[in-house]
């Protein structure tokens, strides 16, 4: 099961495409990048660190057997 992708911001509301960069907790709440430098990379509904988010690079050669 691959990541949720989620296309805005949950502080701001600005959109994120998946180009750009976006940080995430375990919970998968997104933030842009200021929002996340504002909040210490810390996730302000659990407590968790944010991190970036990955960018799909192509196929999941799982998904396409």
């Amino acid at each position: 099961m691959g990541l949720e992708m989620r296309k805005s911001c949950e502080a701001c509301e600005i959109n994120i495409s998946i180009e750009t960069n976006a940080y995430i907790c375990t919970h998968e709440c997104t933030f842009c990048e200021t929002c996340t430098e504002n909040m210490n990379y810390i996730c302000p509904n659990c407590g968790g660190e944010l991190v970036r988010r990955p960018k799909p690079s192509g196929t999941c050669p799982i998904t396409s057997k």
